[in-house]
């Protein structure tokens, strides 16, 4: 359906084309730039009938200065300031919003300024200037009396404001007491912490992620050709996606989830409709689209939801995609050199365009474990850390950058023997997984011949692969929130039993552990909105409680699950039991799903096992009762340990007080490891634990044979399981768990190297 119909053109359309064309004539014309702000309040006063127009513009030291007035005393230019935040302007600039009051003066915000001589002006309508997302400006208008701004006036104000970010970032209005420092950026060498959003050391060459080139034109000289030009890149989008999407050698299901997420987007009538309406107040194509992500990051970026925040990533990288159908131009990729992606931020179709062998890590100013640009750099194996506070002010292009996934840091510009280090690190990394993959066919047994079943972590399709690349036993954790996670609606059952159904076929006649969704606290759902006011979300409304108080959705997952497993054995465990009551009131729900599968003459499992994840404390005291329910029992000893301690492992201020190879950590998991073994019940742990090699050591003298982690700590486990002596290390755990010490880790270090255990 065509979108150049100039019949639904209004009078604001008219208004605002009238007065962008006299914007671009003050633009064009030689003046100094003061000057041309000048005329611009006046006009934008004039056209909106407002006794005041100012523009503030942002300043070093989170300041906004006024640059330019019509209705404002003209002594205030250049002398009146307030921070962010401080005041109705502060305010705006905080929010990134426009704000509209019939009376500014009794709003709890407002700031008097004497010398602007502003205390006779009532009404306000206020916008952000945005430029890249940032804030840079705000934008004002006032009138004495309480006058109400329609939403028209407030989208002409907007478009104004979007001409005004480029004729500011043009002049260098913005940025000046940063160009002013005498130590360049790029002489200095800096160590940058983040979040760590995936593993992995890489080495490269800084490639500054670009996007959102506007170009010189803004007015639109035509717009009926810039609708056609909108049409036209909007459509061969579409198709490049569709193609994407149906393309016959995909097969990873959640870059499918992804993109048919991402393709929705770019479906999304109301987006285009948006789009064309603001090419037809008399913006060029471009910047009607940039116009429109702008008005999508003031409304979204405020949310507490994460979920919804990270979709304006998404469409930032539409919108960027967009742009580059409009300006029929590819990003260039250098192809000879490697490279790590710098950027605030970063879609998920971006990451795909830059995959190639030469990208060794990215690395992001935002970003989130939960975006999906995170995913695909997981399920890829791309090291990736996010929240870098002040990362592209601080890198210039190519500059040499080390990505340290693992600990959550990059080294810019670093001196030539952190180089050198950093590049041993990484070939000694390198040999060992190639060491480690011919390997992979030798059993997990110890020097005792003591064996031990070595299983992965997983939440994706693609990860059972990994099963077979290093000789894993099976899968110990599947996390089926993850394919909830990137749905943009609850999971139907044929969409579930397909997931699941999936799985099993990759897995062959390896076991598959389904845990049951445990989402809430930092994992949400986009379609079920969560309690936003827990005080702790991690001790709160999440996993089983969910699964228990919404009945009707667990037995979809449950009735999925029984039928993807038919003929076939299933295991299956609950997350975050607090009580045996818990667990019993969850077999019961999935036992009645199986009979009512029966009764329909379903196939179901040939074998059913249920587990419990053991993850809450209180349950510590009930494991004699449980142990009569449960087929088998696996430690989640990242939530466990948490509560044992009462610490948030993910705080920086006291994440590190407390050691896993402590005596109380030995002590409890020891007393765990004998019950199990009294009462005949598997034991596995699948937390963070059991990838490390000498953490996986010391649970394997405690008594664990089954051990589940990350694919790629399988080889390096396996190398320290087979130079292991299981009965001494049991024997000189026995003496050393009495220790007072506050941990025992450089005890059993120096053990291994005395006893020449590869960890």
């Amino acid at each position: 359906m065509s979108l150049a119909n100039n019949d639904n053109s209004n009078d604001s359309w008219l208004a605002s084309r009238r007065l962008l064309k006299r914007l671009r004539e003050v633009m064009a014309s030689v003046e100094s730039t003061q000057s041309k702000l000048n005329r611009v309040v006046t006009l934008i006063a004039q056209d909106m009938v407002a006794e005041v127009c100012s523009i503030y513009i942002r300043k070093p030291g989170e300041v906004l200065e006024l640059f330019a007035t019509q209705g404002l005393k003209a002594e205030a230019i250049h002398k009146t300031r307030l921070y962010i935040g401080e005041g109705l302007v502060g305010d705006i600039a905080a929010h990134a919003r426009p704000l509209s009051l019939s009376d500014a003066q009794h709003h709890p915000n407002f700031a008097y300024r004497p010398e602007t001589g502003e205390e006779i002006y009532h009404s306000l309508l206020g916008v952000p200037i945005l430029r890249d997302d940032k804030v840079i400006g705000v934008l004002v208008v006032q009138n004495r009396s309480e006058r109400i701004y329609h939403d028209e006036e407030i989208e002409v104000l907007e478009t104004v404001a979007m001409v005004l970010a480029e004729l500011a970032a043009a002049a260098r209005l913005i940025g000046l007491a940063e160009n002013d420092s005498e130590v360049s950026v790029g002489q200095t060498t800096l160590r940058l912490v983040g979040a760590k959003l995936n593993g992995g050391l890489g080495m490269g060459k800084a490639m500054l992620h670009t996007r959102m080139i506007l170009g010189s034109q803004i007015i639109a000289d035509n717009i009926d050709v810039e609708l056609a030009r909108f049409e036209t890149a909007l459509e061969a989008m579409q198709g490049a996606l569709d193609g994407l999407v149906s393309h016959p050698g995909s097969k990873h299901h959640e870059y499918q989830d992804i993109l048919e997420t991402y393709r929705m987007f770019a479906q999304d009538s109301g987006w285009a409709r948006k789009i064309a309406e603001a090419v037809r107040t008399g913006l060029t194509a471009e910047a009607a689209t940039i116009r429109v992500l702008n008005e999508m990051r003031a409304r979204f970026g405020q949310m507490s939801d994460p979920y919804l925040r990270e979709r304006v990533h998404d469409m930032e990288d539409l919108s960027n995609r967009l742009l580059q159908h409009m300006s029929q131009k590819r990003r260039p990729v250098p192809k000879d050199q490697d490279m790590i992606l710098v950027a605030r931020t970063l879609g998920p179709m971006e990451l795909l365009d830059y995959q190639h062998h030469h990208l060794k890590g990215v690395v992001l100013e935002e970003g989130s474990a939960s975006a999906h640009v995170a995913i695909i750099a997981r399920a890829l194996n791309i090291p990736m850390i996010g929240q870098v506070s002040d990362l592209m002010a601080n890198i210039e292009a190519f500059d040499t950058l080390i990505i340290d996934g693992d600990h959550g840091q990059v080294h810019i510009r670093p001196s030539d023997d952190v180089q050198a280090s950093y590049q041993e690190t990484i070939a000694s990394r390198t040999a060992r997984q190639q060491f480690y993959l011919s390997q992979k066919d030798l059993p997990f047994v110890s020097l005792d011949n003591v064996p031990v079943s070595v299983n992965i972590n997983g939440g994706f399709t693609t990860d059972v692969d990994y099963i077979h690349q290093v000789g894993a036993d099976g899968i110990g954790l599947y996390r089926t929130e993850i394919p909830f996670m990137l749905s943009a609606h609850f999971p139907s059952l044929d969409e579930q039993v397909t997931f699941y159904r999936d799985v099993l076929d990759a897995a062959r006649d390896k076991p598959v552990v389904f845990r049951t969704l445990d989402i809430g606290a930092d994992k949400t759902l986009p379609y079920m909105p969560l309690p936003g006011d827990e005080e702790n979300p991690a001790m709160g409304w999440r996993a089983i409680r969910i699964s228990l108080d919404r009945p009707a959705l667990f037995r979809v997952q449950l009735r999925a699950m029984l039928l993807a497993a038919g003929g076939r054995n299933l295991h299956l465990m609950f997350p975050m039991v607090a009580t045996v009551a818990e667990f019993l009131a969850a077999k019961r729900l999935l036992l009645k799903e199986q009979a009512l599968l029966v009764q329909e003459g379903k196939p179901v499992p040939s074998v059913l096992k249920v587990g419990s994840m053991l993850e809450v404390p209180s349950l510590l005291w009930q494991l004699p009762e449980l142990f009569a329910h449960v087929d088998f029992l696996s430690v989640g000893s990242n939530d466990l340990l948490q509560f044992v301690f009462a610490i948030d492992r993910g705080s920086a201020l006291v994440g590190n007080r407390y050691d896993t190879l402590s005596p109380a950590v030995l002590n409890l998991l020891a007393s765990i490891s004998r019950g199990c073994e009294k009462a005949c019940v598997p034991l596995t742990i699948c937390g963070e634990m059991a990838g490390t090699p000498l953490e996986a050591m010391v649970l394997i003298g405690l008594g664990f044979r089954r051990l589940s982690m990350n694919p790629f700590a399988v080889g390096a486990v396996r190398a320290m399981l087979r130079s292991l002596h299981v009965g001494d290390l049991t024997q000189f755990l026995d003496r050393i768990r009495t220790s007072d010490s506050a941990s025992v880790r450089e005890q059993i270090r120096h053990y291994a190297r005395d006893h020449g255990v590869v960890v």
